[in-house]
């Protein structure tokens, strides 16, 4: 029977790059998103994947819409927690609002999705979860300690789920790309986004299609033993 995959903010950038990619292997996918129906629609279009608009911070939207795809499909296999926005500011600098609002959506949107969901893959003994964090999660950034706070602590949250649910055939693992050639990356200021590409040891910004053929591989079957794990893919900027 065709897994079925739902992947959050997954009608751009690197969320479009991880739908594209899982319809690709064969999955049947569904790709959430939050705003720019253009944009969505047009990738439904070209795709024929699923695109359902909902605001992932919202708990009452997500089980609303979780259970209609229940509904539809009986399941979902796969869990990719991609949706992820920055509201950057020294924290000296920082806004109330602008703090809760990179909470709300980075980090209170995978309580949201994974809690509707994981009753559902233990019961039937399976299930795939990634959580797209940052190398600025892992290493701090500056004017950023609202996203590195809620990146890094994806890491945390997954290694907790992964002992909860390593039972059940569920595995829980952490992507941590670098500077990636996104929209988000693209709207640095030029001589910043410089500096930061002459930082990197491999001299020039990642693919959002590397990021989505490791996804691939740990939702696949080959890697039903790899849990817990929190993987760098960032081109050298950052080693631990």
């Amino acid at each position: 029977m065709t897994k079925v995959a739902l992947v959050t903010g997954g009608t751009r950038g690197i969320g479009e790059s991880i739908s594209r990619k899982l319809k690709d292997d064969g999955l049947t996918v569904i790709a959430n998103y939050a705003s720019n129906d253009e944009k969505a629609n047009a990738f439904k279009e070209e795709t024929g994947i699923d695109v359902i608009k909902w605001d992932v911070s919202d708990y009452e939207s997500c089980s609303e819409q979780i259970k209609i795809i229940f509904e539809k499909f009986q399941k979902i296999d796969i869990l990719v927690n991609n949706a992820g926005i920055t509201r950057d500011a020294p924290l000296h600098k920082m806004t109330v609002e602008n703090w809760n609002k990179v909470i709300d959506v980075n980090l209170n949107s995978i309580f949201n999705m994974t809690s509707l969901i994981i009753n559902k893959m233990r019961e039937n003994t399976f299930g795939r979860i990634i959580h797209i964090s940052s190398v600025n999660g892992q290493k701090g950034q500056f004017g950023q300690t609202n996203y590195a706070a809620t990146k890094s602590a994806l890491i945390g949250f997954s290694k907790s789920l992964a002992l909860e649910s390593a039972t059940k055939n569920i595995t829980s693992n952490v992507v941590c790309p670098g500077y990636i050639n996104t929209e988000m990356v693209a709207a640095i200021r030029e001589d910043i986004l410089k500096t930061i590409v002459d930082s990197i040891p491999a001299k020039r910004l990642g693919d959002s299609d590397e990021i989505a053929d490791l996804v691939s591989y740990l939702v696949s079957d080959k890697a039903s033993y790899i849990n817990g794990a929190t993987l760098s893919i960032n081109g050298g900027l950052w080693m631990d």
